[in-house]
């Protein structure tokens, strides 16, 4: 099974990609996400096709990208 590109990006298996990229991948992921994303997480997590570290680490990744992209370095 494929792992998800944005999945890849915040575990930074995409290193190097340029700012406007990494923007273009996250409106394209949102504009083609359908769904509760809370509950979406949470099938995944309870069918252990993400553990609760990846997601922790998602989070985490996810949060100091959102910092960044606000300038709140």
């Amino acid at each position: 099974m494929a792992q998800n590109p944005l999945f890849s990006l915040l575990q930074g298996n995409m290193q190097g990609a340029p700012v406007n990229g990494l923007l273009g991948q996250i409106e394209a992921f949102r504009k083609n996400f359908h769904g509760d994303p809370k509950q979406q997480i949470q099938q995944m997590l309870n069918s252990g096709r993400v553990s609760q570290a990846q997601y922790n680490q998602a989070v985490q990744t996810a949060n100091a990208l959102m910092r960044i992209l606000s300038g709140k370095m």
